[in-house]
């Protein structure tokens, strides 16, 4: 079983391993079913999601029904102002079949154009902050991508007090300098406070180098069970926080079974033998 921790000052104990939902968002019900068995096998109690990806929510409500007490469940909004953000939290929950999550996200807010709207009298934290306030989400947190992510969320933990925070982070990431000293001041100012810490992209291989593509992930992912046993494990060695699984449900099990025999943070001298055999590259260029 995946070992868990404390998810920030919540109160709630989260697998290491949180399911990332953009993996169900393309496929059927009986592939998502597939993948929630997955995640009893392993233990994992928390599900992320959000109402960008595709028809994952839609995929996640039957399970709702029967094992909502078994998850601490997830979703985010993308939109930026007040109205649209309600509009997608109602949509949400409609979705999802739940009355309420346990925490609602302000999704990818890394551009400074949209964290002045979103963070605005008009805007979307405004509508996550009255949602709070009738009992549809408990907790409010934020996410990012890009090479913009950490020092935003700094920007944002000084605007407002979240719960949460998710951004990249993976090995090859953590040799851009500037992100390293700006993920590394993020994650002890979320220590400090009680802020959960969230991360992505941990087994990214690179940007596709054709159109392609052979997994539902827009980076080329590793595929073998030994370069993600070591991604993972670099990730999950990295400190308290946690991972949230590939957006291709096919790796799903591979990426847990990682997690499951995760044991300690590989050397640097692994990593960079991993990037060699691998030939993995930067993601992120901005």
């Amino acid at each position: 079983m995946i070992k868990k921790q404390p998810f920030g000052q919540t109160g709630q104990k989260s697998t290491r391993a949180i399911f990332g939902g953009a993996a169900i968002g393309r496929v059927t019900q009986a592939e998502a079913d597939k993948a929630l068995d997955h995640l009893l096998r392993y233990g994992i109690n928390h599900i992320d999601t959000a109402a960008s990806y595709g028809e994952s929510e839609l995929r996640i409500g039957p399970w709702m029904k029967t094992h909502r007490k078994d998850f601490f469940l997830a979703t985010k909004t993308g939109k930026r102002t007040y109205t649209e953000a309600w509009g997608d939290i109602r949509n949400s929950l409609k979705r999802l079949q739940v009355k309420s999550v346990d925490l609602l996200q302000l999704h990818n807010l890394t551009h400074p154009d949209d964290w002045e709207v979103a963070m605005g009298d008009d805007g979307a934290l405004k509508a996550a902050v009255e949602a709070q306030e009738q009992g549809l989400t408990r907790f409010i947190g934020v996410t990012g991508h890009g090479l913009l992510a950490a020092a935003m969320h700094i920007r944002s933990l000084k605007h407002y007090e979240f719960d949460s925070v998710l951004l990249p982070w993976n090995y090859v990431l953590s040799k851009t300098e500037r992100y390293k000293q700006e993920f590394d001041r993020l994650v002890k100012i979320c220590m400090d406070r009680g802020v959960a810490v969230q991360t992505i992209k941990s087994i990214t291989k690179g940007p596709w180098a054709t159109n392609e593509r052979v997994r539902n992930t827009w980076y080329e992912p590793l595929e073998e069970q030994n370069s993600i046993d070591k991604a993972v494990s670099w990730v999950l060695g990295s400190g308290n926080i946690f991972l949230i699984t590939c957006s291709d449900v096919n790796l799903l099990p591979k990426v847990l079974d990682a997690a499951d025999r995760f044991e300690g943070k590989p050397s640097d001298a692994m990593m960079e033998q991993l990037i060699k055999e691998e030939h993995m590259s930067r993601l992120f260029v901005s």
